[in-house]
């Protein structure tokens, strides 16, 4: 059954926001350089693609999604898109405004942008949670997966790295280029880390200045982290862990 809003009759909507049990699904991502291996929407994609499967399962109303984000340090290469982030959170609280207007009382804002979008993303939970009387959860992958990742043998989060090119070649191979993959490994910094599940004392992340941007960009096309060592069997088991935690989120909202 197609949960997607937009392909849906106002009457279909009606009936799908009540079977939903008022639960609905905002996939959040971004358009931006991914390497040279990777498209522009890979962010989105990962939000768009764990929204589908989870939704399937657990019967879940899917939101249109908003394919932008906050990503500045990305424009040294063509394709990128950044949105300001005191914008991306007004447009989501207007999107969350009308859902409620129309019988939604829970929203789960799926983050494929890292901990990028995070802090806009909070800002717009709580004003949501506030004005409008709706229960808001952020589903990160990042945050959502410290138990798998070790196992699985990925290396730290960077950007177009393993964890991220392993997901999309199980989800969408055709839009990955193994061969053009370029590895820039991820360096231990003093007291910094920009990965959540790193475990040592850390600054709080700040976006990279466009200089480090174009560093990075010139060094490997924009990748952070060792995508040639991508592999679809992990990310069939990555992105199985995460929709099995997005419908344990989608439950635990409806039984309330």
């Amino acid at each position: 059954m197609n949960q997607w809003l937009q392909d849906m009759s106002w009457e279909e909507a009606k009936k799908a926001i009540q079977n939903a049990g008022k639960v609905a699904i905002l996939p959040v991502g971004s358009v931006e350089q991914h390497g040279c291996h990777m498209p522009l929407g890979t962010d989105s994609y990962v939000a768009i693609t764990l929204a589908e499967d989870a939704a399937k399962e657990a019967g879940a109303l899917i939101v249109p999604p908003l394919w932008f984000g906050w990503s500045p340090h990305h424009m040294v290469r063509p394709g990128t898109i950044t949105i300001r982030p005191e914008i991306l959170s007004e447009i989501t609280f207007d999107i969350a405004a009308s859902l409620s207007h129309h019988g939604i009382r829970k929203l789960i804002m799926i983050n494929g942008h890292r901990i990028v979008n995070v802090v806009w993303m909070q800002l717009a939970a709580e004003k949501i949670q506030r004005e409008l009387d709706m229960a808001v959860k952020i589903f990160d992958p990042a945050y959502m997966s410290k138990e798998i990742v070790k196992d699985l043998g990925f290396g730290a989060v960077g950007h177009a790295e393993e964890i991220e090119t392993s997901h999309m070649m199980y989800r969408y191979p055709d839009l990955v280029n193994l061969a053009l993959a370029k590895d820039n490994p991820v360096k231990d910094a003093h007291l910094y880390s920009v990965d959540p599940s790193y475990e040592k004392d850390t600054l709080c992340y700040v976006p990279s200045t466009y200089a480090h941007a174009k560093k990075n960009a010139e060094i490997a096309g924009g990748t952070s982290g060792e995508p040639t060592k991508a592999d679809a069997q992990k990310g069939k088991s990555y992105h199985e862990h995460l929709v099995k935690r997005l419908v344990e989120v989608i439950e635990t909202l409806r039984e309330r």
